[in-house]
């Protein structure tokens, strides 16, 4: 039955997604990597919300929830903030200067160099962090929820582990190098809608169990009884999110993350106008806001039902969705998590071809190639990077925290790449070799601070970051560091000619007229939310 199910879903999106996407233009630059700047603001939300929403969240934010308790929503609820940020105020710039990639845009205000700079940055980002830790959290998820080891016969967790890792892998790689970008976010809006459904599903029957008699209100209070530390908003020091970061490091990476990372934006620059880009990224926005139910609760209840066993807490969300769910919904939601999988990890693929096609390939390597020799480019560029992912993924087992270690190493390339973008928005005379300087000293910096000893203590390295500082604090200072740099250098050496934000007429940018109050109802919303459950006398 479980895996009936799981066929049916899985086949049923792969169909309705070829037969709404087969005239799609895929030979174009426009058509292959940016949708043909056809995208609606719901395609664009599904694809958004789905594109987030793949095992690193399911598995891993669960995973912090069942060690921390619901401090870790600060992730989504500072999401939320993030988006409204991008509708308001990136996506508009964007759009306005008709670029395809955020290199393009720093081409276009900074220079070459700034672009090439990057374009690699992303893409050795992409190969080694995002790509393998997408594949890793999923063959964890998936061997959790369909007991791969009985239906495989393979009895190797290492062997499973490269099992799932090779055929996610795969079914992966065709979406993203054979779809393009419409594609992409038509199988995104279908699977997330399945996702919603099953991660509420979860939660409905997790309650049950727990509530017992008392049904799902008694949950609550089983677990506001017996666990009341894991009901707290606010995260102590010893915890990975404490409540000072939320104005620092964690504020930045969702910032760069939901405003600046390619695999996310990519979905917005496909909008047919910035109406339509806007209603888009703020009703994600609004179904963020579910994030902690589905992202962050399920680990409470499952740290309720499994504290006394020896389960890693990664494990702990693919073992409650097989101990709760009936044998056909757990088909159905292993079939949406594999839509969640591939829609982050095809996502990212995509991205990766289309910044190495345009930034690489098209610019430095081949200037006079056609479209479809710079389509052919990104697609064989994309098919290496997913076998080389692949490849890195088994290495990471043994993480403590998958989802802390994924944005500790995000925020090497997330802090630089962000600072420049917003000086690059905000200022008309800071220098090419301001930007160039900021990537690469940012860049070194955030790595000696995480992985260079100052001191050796009882035989163990000791880092300036995580040691004398908090990790998401050093990124902050750092951020900090490299604005005021960027703004003495253009002080000191001004660009010849102040820069220019000339409209492209790609796209058609009258804003939405409700953009700005839904932007300020979703940030009382947020606030609320996280002031109900904040408890701040664990901070005394």
């Amino acid at each position: 039955m479980v895996i009936t199910t799981f066929l049916i879903f899985t086949g049923l999106v792969a169909l309705t997604t070829y037969l709404l996407t087969r005239k799609d233009d895929r030979a174009t630059n426009t058509g292959y990597f940016l949708g043909g700047r056809s995208l609606g603001g719901v395609v664009i939300a599904g694809s958004l919300l789905l594109t987030n929403l793949s095992t690193e969240q399911m598995v891993g934010l669960n995973g912090d929830a069942y060690r921390e308790g619901l401090s870790v929503m600060a992730w989504e609820i500072v999401a939320v903030l993030a988006l409204v940020a991008m509708a308001l105020f990136f996506l508009p710039r964007f759009l306005r200067s008709g670029v395809t990639t955020v290199p393009e845009l720093l081409e276009k205000r900074f220079g070459h160099s700034t672009s090439v700079i990057t374009t690699f940055i992303f893409l050795i980002a992409y190969a080694v962090i995002l790509l393998p830790i997408i594949l890793y959290t999923g063959a964890i998820g998936l061997e959790g929820m369909l007991d791969v080891k009985s239906l495989t016969g393979i009895n190797s967790d290492t062997g499973v582990l490269v099992f799932m890792v090779v055929l996610v892998g795969c079914i992966g790689s065709v979406y993203a190098l054979f779809g393009g970008l419409r594609s992409v976010a038509v199988s995104d809006t279908l699977n997330g809608a399945g996702l919603l459904v099953g991660g509420m599903l979860i939660v409905i029957f997790a309650l049950m169990k727990v509530g017992g008699e008392e049904g799902i209100l008694g949950a609550f209070d089983v677990l506001a009884e017996e666990h009341p530390e894991k009901l707290n908003s606010i995260g102590t020091e010893s915890q990975s999110v404490p409540f000072g970061t939320l104005f620092t490091g964690v504020l930045l990476i969702n910032m760069f993350y939901w405003t600046t990372n390619q695999q996310i934006i990519q979905r917005t620059l496909g909008a047919k106008s910035l109406r339509e880009g806007q209603k888009g990224v703020l009703l994600c926005g609004t179904l963020k806001l579910l994030g902690p139910l589905y992202l962050v609760l399920p680990g409470i209840l499952a740290y309720h039902l499994y504290a006394d066993t020896d389960i890693r807490p990664d494990q702990s969300y693919g073992i409650l969705v097989r101990d709760v769910l009936p044998p056909y919904l757990t088909g159905f939601f292993a079939a949406v998590m594999v839509g969640a999988i591939l829609s982050s990890f095809n996502s990212a693929l995509n991205s990766a071809c289309t910044l190495f096609s345009l930034g690489v390939y098209k610019s430095i390597l081949r200037p006079d190639a056609p479209d479809k020799q710079v389509v052919a480019s990104g697609k064989i560029f994309g098919g290496i990077l997913a076998i080389a992912a692949m490849i890195v993924a088994p290495i990471l087992r043994g993480q403590e925290s998958i989802f802390s270690y994924l944005q500790t190493m995000n925020a090497m390339y997330f802090i630089p790449i962000l600072a420049v973008v917003i000086v690059a928005m905000t200022t008309a005379r800071v220098p090419e070799r301001a930007a160039n300087t900021a990537l690469i000293t940012g860049l070194v910096v955030i790595a000696l601070g995480y992985f260079m000893p100052i001191a050796w203590i009882d035989e163990q390295p000791f880092y300036f970051a995580g040691g004398v500082m908090n990790t998401f604090h050093f990124s902050g200072a750092v951020f900090a560091y490299l604005i005021v740099m960027m703004l003495v250098m253009g002080s000191v050496w001004p660009a010849e000619k102040p820069w220019q934000d000339a409209h492209s007429g790609d796209v058609e940018i009258t804003p939405w007229p409700y953009a700005l109050p839904t932007g300020i109802s979703l940030v009382v919303i947020v606030f609320t939310i996280y002031l109900y459950f904040a408890d701040f006398s664990v901070l005394a």
